[in-house]
C-alpha cells in the first residue's frame, strides 16, 4: 500500500519573466536551493522553488506570446497558516481592499496577481484559525 507521504502535485507554471516570477514567490516563502541553479545562466529555463514544507512549484519560461496581459488563464492557492503575514509582505497589492478576509466558503483569504498576471490566493480555513488571532481583529 502507497504512503500518503509518497506522493505530491506541483504547479508548473509557465513565466514570461522567471527572475521576476521567482522574486514574487520569494515572498510568498518560495526558493532555490543553490544547488538547483545551473552553472551557465543561459541554461536557467526551469526553476524548482520550495517552501520547505512540502509545497513546491515550477517555474518555466513561457512560450512568446502564450501569456498576454489581462487573460492570463492560470491560478495558484496556497494554504498557509500565516495568512496575514503573508499579506504584510505585498502593500498594495492585495485584491481585496481591506486586506484578508473570511470569505462564505469558510476559508481566511487573499488574493493578489503574480507579474505574469496568475491569480494567486493565499488562505487557510476558518475554522483552523487561533481563535486569539480572530479576536484582535
Amino acid at each position: 500500500m502507497e504512503n500518503e507521504n509518497d506522493r505530491g502535485l506541483s504547479a508548473i507554471l509557465p513565466c514570461n519573466d522567471l527572475n521576476a516570477s521567482e522574486a514574487f514567490y520569494n515572498r510568498l516563502g518560495f526558493t532555490r536551493p543553490e544547488e538547483g541553479r545551473p552553472a551557465d545562466p543561459a541554461e536557467d529555463e526551469y526553476r524548482i522553488l520550495s517552501d520547505g514544507k512540502g509545497a513546491y512549484l515550477h517555474l518555466t519560461r513561457a512560450v512568446q506570446g502564450w501569456l498576454i496581459p489581462g487573460r492570463n488563464p492560470f491560478g495558484l492557492y496556497l494554504s498557509a497558516e500565516n495568512v496575514d503575514e503573508l499579506a504584510a509582505r505585498f502593500p498594495g497589492k492585495v485584491l481585496e481592499k481591506n486586506g484578508p478576509e473570511d470569505k462564505p466558503w469558510g476559508m481566511y483569504e487573499f488574493a493578489l496577481s503574480d507579474p505574469d498576471g496568475t491569480l494567486v490566493r493565499v488562505g487557510w480555513p476558518t475554522r483552523l484559525r487561533n481563535p486569539v488571532a480572530m479576536q484582535s481583529e
